[in-house]
């Protein structure tokens, strides 16, 4: 059974006699542990009626460059594939998705949705569920417990929602039973847009093509499986000690594939319910705590991407301290080409740029010292939220929007009153040295490959 808590109707709309049931995929990019897929499924199966899923491709998604567009086509390759081995069609079509699920919702008895949480992806199936004539369902899957179920509210910090997720966590924490489907849908024909050749594609879709894909990602559900099998192998026992290091390599890597829905946070948790530990432990507050803090921040904080998102307080101390003199002042250019006086930052900027991913301990500081050396606390936000936007594959997500929010004040406390940060919380290179040898992180970032591949020299498709 599916928790009712996830289902929320969009419109009022009743179910049509047509030719399919319409699964529009736009946020879980995924055929396994997906709750709006097997509730499609229920529902086509329910109808009799072949089940359709939809994806749509827009070339011009704000912030998304060639990095972004070929990790997440990667995935829906994969997507493709899993889908038709169980006798599902997936048509993907080029052109604002609310658009082209209205256009297909024309032949189709239902429309199931995934939920989005930033304001374009609700968007979207806000304008579409007032264009259609027939029912649009949303199923939210990529919350293990369902937002409006952990709390009505915007949450101050992590201690404040922590005992609410815990508190339902057992109700949510349960596998999905995958339901066969009873009629395919192979046989039906539509104009799609072809993603076999990704280079192709990009081009097609006039995608920017700045920022070149990176090799030590590869999208998809086999490549996250893959990761976290590895990550519980031989990672999650330190965990708790490790993570913090970025020479050890502690960390999970699944933020990208958790971004763009290649794998299931409830999959994840799943895996780690009967593991013990510190390394357990932690690795589930980052899974479930943390990341739900950030959906609930996205969802209730209308100004969750803006510098008037951050509490008051943390507003009102930058304020106080905006003209205090600063050592070094940097503008946007020099920052993204890492060319600051601070050896540390530059590595982490570095790593961010060529490989699509920082270090999360790395990333706090990147965020502390752009503040501390930028002409005022707002731009410093608009800086800080476009570097990591641009670059990091999780970029545009939640966990980066309070992630960077969170280096400003937010989901923090006030501490001792000090130069241009007030009360917000400080750091420096010297606390770096005493957590971890980062002289060793800077060689090792220096030491990554520096000649990124052309934009569109895409890798091969498998």
């Amino acid at each position: 059974m599916i928790p009712p808590e996830r289902i929320r109707h969009l419109n009022k709309n009743s179910p049509k006699n047509r030719k399919y049931v319409l699964y529009w995929m736009q946020t879980a990019h995924r055929a396994q542990c997906n709750h709006a897929l097997e509730y499609a499924v229920r529902e086509a199966n329910a109808l009799r009626k072949p089940l359709v899923v939809y994806f749509g491709l827009t070339g011009d998604f704000p912030e998304a460059n060639a990095r972004h567009y070929t990790f997440m086509l990667e995935g829906l390759q994969e997507v493709r594939r899993t889908l038709e081995g169980r006798g599902i069609r997936m048509t993907t079509q080029n052109g604002a998705p609310d658009e082209g699920a209205v256009r297909l919702s024309r032949n189709a008895c239902s429309v199931i949705v995934d939920r989005g949480y930033t304001r374009h992806l609700r968007g979207w199936r806000e304008k579409a569920a007032g264009a259609m004539d027939c029912p649009l369902v949303q199923v939210e899957t990529d919350a293990v417990v369902p937002v409006e179920e952990v709390s009505p509210k915007e949450e101050y910090a992590a201690r404040t929602i922590r005992p609410k997720i815990h508190k339902k966590l057992q109700d949510y924490l349960k596998p999905l039973k995958e339901t066969p489907l009873r009629k395919d849908s192979l046989g039906l024909r539509f104009r799609s847009f072809d993603i076999g050749d990704i280079g192709r594609a990009l081009r097609r879709l006039r995608v920017d093509a700045g920022v070149p894909p990176v090799s030590a990602y590869r999208g998809g559900s086999s490549h996250a499986m893959k990761r976290l099998d590895e990550f519980l192998k031989k990672k999650l026992k330190n965990y708790g000690a490790d993570r913090n290091d970025p020479n050890l390599d502690g960390v999970s890597g699944m933020s990208p594939y958790l971004h763009y829905g290649q794998i299931s946070p409830l999959q994840i948790a799943m895996r780690l319910r009967r593991r013990k530990g510190t390394g357990a432990d932690a690795f589930l507050e980052e899974l479930i705590v943390r990341r739900e803090l950030s959906l609930n921040f996205v969802t209730y904080n209308p100004d969750y991407d803006r510098f008037a998102g951050i509490p008051e307080w943390c507003r009102k101390t930058l304020a106080k301290h905006e003209k205090d003199r600063r050592d070094h002042v940097y503008r946007l250019p020099e920052f993204e080409s890492a060319e600051t006086h601070d050896p540390y930052w530059n590595a982490a900027q570095r790593e961010m740029t060529l490989t699509g991913k920082m270090h999360g301990y790395m990333r706090m500081y990147w965020g502390k010292k752009i503040i501390e050396w930028s002409e005022t606390p707002e731009e410093a936000y608009r800086i800080a939220l476009h570097l990591n936007n641009k670059y990091e594959l999780d970029g545009r997500d939640p966990n980066g929007y309070a992630g960077v929010a969170w280096c400003f004040g937010k989901h923090d406390r006030p501490w001792s009153e000090r130069s241009i940060f007030g009360t917000v919380r400080y750091m420096n290179a010297g606390g770096l040295r005493r957590k971890f040898d980062a002289d060793a992180y800077v060689k090792k970032v220096n030491a990554l490959p520096q000649d990124c591949p052309p934009p569109l020299a895409l890798r091969p498709n498998e």
